[in-house]
């Protein structure tokens, strides 16, 4: 399971909202490359078959099967304070990750 903060949740719907068309929702996947082996990555797509939806109230984040085994467990925040690097994926199940936050192997 994908664990969403508070803040996650805020500033998804706030994005959502100002740029997502009609029927889109975030979705979150992980693919080939970056620093470490694999990357994560974020945009705004229409629900495909197979996809996993993780609900919060009128949000939805989608979750395609492949990326889902690589992000089973996490948490997913989103810090705006003064030195905030926008969402943060908290990964129980990467070996190693690369200081940009977005690699992990």
């Amino acid at each position: 399971m994908i664990k969403l903060t508070d803040s996650a949740i805020k500033q998804i719907t706030k994005l959502s909202k100002e740029n997502a068309q009609k029927d889109q929702h975030l979705r979150i996947f992980v693919e080939a490359g970056g620093c470490s082996g694999f990357e994560y990555g974020m945009s705004f797509d229409s629900i495909k078959e197979g996809d996993n939806e993780i609900k919060e109230g009128e949000m939805t984040v989608l979750v395609d099967p492949s990326s889902l085994s690589y992000l089973e467990d996490c948490t997913i925040h989103f810090d705006d304070g003064l030195t905030g690097k926008g969402f943060e994926i908290k990964n129980p199940n990467a070996s190693s990750t690369c200081g940009c936050g977005r690699s992990f192997n």
